[in-house]
């Protein structure tokens, strides 16, 4: 295996240079499941897990690895299963927010893609404001965005629908196409460079996997038809799954989301809605909350047409949970620097006790 071909080079030679003089290798992750990974290295294709060591270290479930991801792996044995010992510094991460256990958390869907195509149905699927969202996650990522409006053929004024998506996503590229017909598939192919990876992220049944499969040319991708009572697209991916293109380049596809809350900070919320931050900056009061206060930039740009005020209401939405979320890191951190206390307290009284048991013992002895 090429690792050139699945994106290896220079930069990622520099991270790995402690492990390599230490006799590890690297790998890439295919795709992950339930803690077991699919990996390409030099050597080929094999199966890996965590060591215990990393499992101990590593409380925060979105540093474990995931598609996308580097590892520093040992060598493979005869049954071509290794171990991975550390996960090399991301480039770039998609994650959103997520509940497990009870508990918020950041989960990673993707690692590592340099540009990701933010997949839009123009048909009844069409939604500008989950669009912001999506647009927020990239932002946040480091990848570059590009934005497709797939089913175009399923509506009749798509200019007007392209106007819109421009006006919220402003420095995105945004393309239509068809891809169920393999028109505009082409506008894609132009964005694919060998050794970078590209990922496909959008809501269940926009169309992801019929444009990877237009790109692969063949039928990789399970896809289902459109829904006839509903005209809704039908969710059929089920894991994220890296996929090297013959010509080169390196696909993610992930399943589709029927919500995302993004785990985001001020940097991804100030991108997409740049154009709020620059007319709250012209407000008369620096604390304006653009609900009425007098000399309100925000609220003349709405009532004079130049905003849409739906787009101001999903920036406070989305300003207020990233507030929330914010004040649950905070507490996650804190729960986990307790928890580091109580084991590390733990273990000192395991050791205390057995040097009590030991010295019990040789007194017996004597």
């Amino acid at each position: 295996m090429d690792l050139l071909s699945l994106g290896w080079n220079e930069k990622w030679v520099a991270k790995m240079a402690d492990h390599t003089e230490n006799g590890f290798g690297p790998a890439r992750v295919v795709r992950e499941d339930r803690g077991r990974y699919l990996l390409l290295s030099a050597d080929g294709d094999c199966t890996g897990e965590t060591t215990g060591r990393f499992r101990f270290q590593t409380e925060d479930p979105s540093r474990f690895p995931t598609t996308g991801d580097w590892v520093v792996v040992g060598e493979s044995g005869t049954s071509g299963h290794v171990l991975i010992h550390a996960l090399l510094p991301r480039d770039s991460a998609f994650t959103r927010t997520a509940v497990t256990t009870g508990r918020t958390e950041e989960q990673t869907l993707a690692a590592n893609v340099d540009t990701v195509f933010l997949v839009s149905g123009l048909d009844v699927e069409y939604n500008p404001r989950r669009i912001e969202r999506y647009v927020t996650i990239a932002w946040d990522s480091g990848a570059m965005p590009v934005i497709l409006l797939n089913k175009a053929d399923l509506v009749e004024d798509v200019q007007a629908r392209v106007q819109e998506v421009k006006s919220i996503a402003r420095q995105i590229p945004v393309h239509t196409l068809s891809a169920l017909d393999g028109d505009g598939v082409d506008q894609v192919r132009t964005y694919l460079r060998a050794g970078s990876t590209y990922a496909f992220l959008g809501s269940s049944g926009v169309g992801k996997s019929t444009i990877v499969n237009a790109l692969l040319g063949e039928e990789r991708q399970a896809t289902t038809e459109i829904s006839d009572w509903n005209r809704k697209g039908v969710h059929t991916t089920t894991t994220r799954e890296l996929i090297v293109l013959p010509e080169g380049g390196i696909l993610i596809d992930t399943p589709g989301m029927k919500t995302i809350q993004p785990w985001t900070d001020e940097e991804g919320l100030e991108k997409t809605f740049a154009d709020i931050e620059e007319l709250a900056a012209r407000c008369r009061f620096r604390d304006c909350q653009h609900e009425g206060e007098p000399g309100c930039a925000v609220q003349a740009a709405i009532d004079a047409g130049d905003l849409d005020a739906k787009r101001l209401v999903n920036y406070k939405r989305l300003a207020k949970e990233a507030c929330v979320r914010a004040a649950k890191k905070a507490r996650n951190k804190q729960i986990s620097q307790w928890r580091k206390v109580l084991e590390r307290k733990r273990r000192e009284e395991g050791r205390s006790a057995s040097t009590r048991a030991s010295k019990v013992d040789r007194a017996r002895e004597r």
